[in-house]
């Protein structure tokens, strides 16, 4: 799957009148589909990530789908579960400080400037369409950041590039 495919099938499952699937669940099955993982379609494992945990504003869907996959994409190529779970980690640490400097914050309320978890603020990130431009935004840039890993060149050099001393 290429990156432009990754955000087309990003976009289709995330900007629907209907809301099905937020952030975290758009980012987990995008990424499970282009690393090829079982049950890609899958959306449970992330449901209530959706808004930084339970509309919270804690960090950020996008990225917290995106550990799930890439927890998932580590354990399937690294044998030993304590590397799999290092390299993971690893991964994602590197996803946020990138994240980070990019959009200036990881955590989903101070990105949307909302609190989600009140009637007002859900109203205004559903009518004012947040959604539809700041997170897909963010959507976009995890999946760019993570769909190449599907590449099993790309992931060894991901890798020796993350353990190489500063």
């Amino acid at each position: 799957m290429t990156e432009q495919e990754a955000i087309e099938k990003a976009r289709a499952y995330f900007i629907t009148e209907d809301n099905i699937y937020g952030c975290a669940e758009t980012t987990l099955m995008v990424l499970q589909q282009a690393y090829g993982l079982p049950g890609a379609e899958d959306s449970s494992p992330a449901m209530a990530l959706n808004g930084g945990v339970a509309w919270s504003g804690g960090i950020c869907g996008a990225i917290s789908g995106a550990a799930i996959a890439v927890g998932r994409l580590a354990e399937g190529r690294i044998y030993d579960h304590k590397e799999a779970k290092g390299t993971a980690r690893r991964i994602i640490g590197q996803l946020m400080e990138d994240f980070f400097r990019e959009f200036g914050d990881v955590n989903c309320r101070d990105l949307t400037g909302l609190d989600i978890s009140t009637e007002e603020g859900h109203a205004a990130f559903i009518d004012g369409k947040v959604w539809h431009t700041t997170c897909m935004g963010q959507i976009e840039y995890a999946l760019s950041k993570l769909v190449p890993l599907q590449d099993k060149e790309i992931w060894k050099a991901t890798l020796r590039q993350l353990e190489a001393p500063l």
